[in-house]
C-alpha cells in the first residue's frame, strides 16, 4: 500500500462525496454546487470565512476589554491600538483555522441562495 502523503494510491478519496451538514451528507448542498462556478463556490466561502472573522473580532475585543495589568493587555497609552490589531489577528487565525462553525453554515446558507438565483 503506498503512502498517503504523496497520493499515489491509497484507501482515502481526494474529495469528499458528499458535503456535511451537522455531521450528516447534505445532498441539498450538493447539488446546488452542482448549479454554481467553483469562481462563486470560492467567494462564498471567503465571504463566510470574513464574517466568521468579523463575528469572533468582536467576541474577543468584548473579552479583552477589562483586562488590566502588565505586558500586551496593560492599561498603557497605546494599548487600544495594539490591542486591537492582536484580536484582529486572532480572530482571522482562528476563523482560517476553523474557526467556531459560523463560516460552514453562511457559506451553504449563500450557496443555496445563488443556486436558487440560477
Amino acid at each position: 500500500m503506498a503512502s498517503l502523503i504523496n497520493n499515489t494510491t491509497g484507501s482515502m478519496p481526494n474529495k469528499a462525496l458528499m458535503p456535511m451538514f451537522n455531521g450528516r451528507p447534505d445532498p441539498v448542498l450538493q447539488d446546488a454546487l452542482k448549479k454554481v462556478t467553483p469562481q462563486q463556490a470560492a467567494k462564498a466561502k471567503a465571504t463566510a470565512t470574513d464574517f466568521e472573522s468579523m463575528f469572533l473580532n468582536s467576541m474577543f475585543s468584548q473579552m479583552t476589554t477589562g483586562l488590566k495589568g502588565d505586558g500586551p493587555y496593560g492599561d498603557t497609552v497605546g494599548t487600544g491600538a495594539w490591542r486591537s490589531m492582536l484580536t484582529d489577528e486572532y480572530s482571522k487565525n482562528f476563523a482560517k483555522a476553523g474557526g467556531v462553525g459560523i463560516s460552514n453554515e453562511v457559506f451553504r446558507s449563500l450557496i443555496l441562495q445563488q443556486a436558487n438565483k440560477s
